[in-house]
């Protein structure tokens, strides 16, 4: 009896050997952690939260208005362009 060499199943563990060494290594190419000032970026939070909040309250009542202001806006560059082509 002769012995044959099973080609495509070697080829098969190759190719899925280099697919687990391809996935290690880029789940362990991660960009070094650098300090993290913790306290700053709480800072920084609580200061957008204070001049967000007022222009929040604003914009509720005013809301209407600039959609309107919007609508009006876009049908204007529809007439423009229209008139241009």
């Amino acid at each position: 009896m002769a012995v044959t060499r099973l080609e495509r199943k070697g080829r098969k563990n190759k190719a899925v050997a280099k697919r687990k060494q391809d996935k290690i290594k880029l789940l362990s190419d991660s960009p070094v952690i650098k300090m993290v000032d913790v306290e700053k970026i709480k800072a920084e939070f609580k200061a957008n939260l204070e001049t967000e909040k007022p222009a929040k309250k604003a914009t509720k009542k005013a809301a209407p208005k600039k959609a309107k202001e919007a609508v009006a806006e876009v049908e204007d560059k529809k007439e423009e362009t229209s008139t241009e082509e």
